[in-house]
């Protein structure tokens, strides 16, 4: 008989916690204390109290970065949340030569992310691809600034990050469509429903989960995105750095032998809350559809 020691459970899990308190608690908690001070990335710094969210309060490049992020949420939740679907429907059928499409539309999420930031750059420069064949189709007379206007700047880069997350949201629902009972659609197409009915009451029903889940991605990655904007723009953030995602702002002041540690933890802490927002407003929402 196996004697069990009741301390067996806490060995075992021991290595876990430890990595969880070193790499993840303490860094969080840390944060949070030196967003109350001054430190700089060889310094210590002193308590400053409320004095880098006063600051943060009257940033003009805050308030672009914010204003950037929440427009990257409104136009990526929903292209995001239902195009995928889409294409999991498609997919989704048993034809000849599905598998080669299935990769085709997966292939972007296993790329770099730079690395395709650097071919859509190259595509979208004034001597690039797209401003080549508008040119020779006559439809612009000049190159079309996608990389030097501020807002051209941003759409593009939601354009890149809907494509490159197309294909990862797709699998999910691809899961999702599995579990739903075939049995429900052969019982609506004998009632007569329409393929628009089946979708609306057997097909959403079916993957509100997992739409769901996806939601919450989206709107967190969209709050977070960095690398497309800081490849477009060169790491720049387009002109007068009007284009800056919040990460891309806290790297911008916790960088060199200068930088604010205190400032870009401060900047960091709002971000947290800012994302916390949207989570829970799609958690309550879906409470509500339950």
């Amino acid at each position: 008989m196996t004697h069990r020691r009741w301390f067996t459970p806490w060995l075992l899990a021991a290595p876990a916690v430890v990595w969880l308190a070193v790499f993840n608690l303490w860094p969080a908690v840390n944060t949070v204390i030196l967003s109350f001070t001054n430190a700089k990335p060889l310094g210590g710094g002193r308590f400053t109290g409320l004095a880098n969210y006063e600051r943060a309060l009257g940033d003009e490049q805050l308030a672009d970065a914010l204003l950037n992020s929440v427009i990257y949420l409104l136009i990526c939740l929903p292209l995001l949340t239902f195009l995928p679907l889409l294409l999991a429907l498609l997919v989704e059928k048993k034809l000849p030569g599905i598998t080669f499409f299935r990769t085709a539309f997966y292939t972007p999420v296993v790329a770099s992310a730079v690395v395709v930031g650097l071919i859509w750059g190259w595509v979208l420069d004034d001597r690039g691809l797209l401003n080549g064949i508008l040119g020779a189709l006559g439809a612009a007379d000049r190159p079309v600034s996608f990389l030097t206007d501020r807002w051209l700047l941003l759409f593009s880069a939601i354009a890149l990050t809907v494509w490159k997350g197309l294909g990862y949201y797709m699998v999910i629902y691809l899961s999702a469509l599995g579990n739903v009972p075939r049995e429900l659609h052969e019982a609506a197409a004998v009632d007569g429903a329409s393929a628009a009915r089946r979708f609306r009451h057997v097909t959403l029903p079916g993957v509100r989960p997992a739409m769901m889940l996806v939601s919450v991605l989206i709107a967190v990655s969209a709050l977070r995105v960095f690398s497309e904007l800081y490849v477009l723009s060169d790491g720049t953030g387009g002109p007068g750095g009007r284009t800056m995602s919040v990460v891309m702002l806290i790297q911008m002041y916790s960088r060199g032998f200068t930088g604010h540690i205190g400032y870009a933890s401060a900047l960091s802490i709002l971000l947290f809350l800012l994302t916390v927002g949207p989570m829970l407003l799609l958690a309550r929402l879906n409470r509500k559809g339950a």
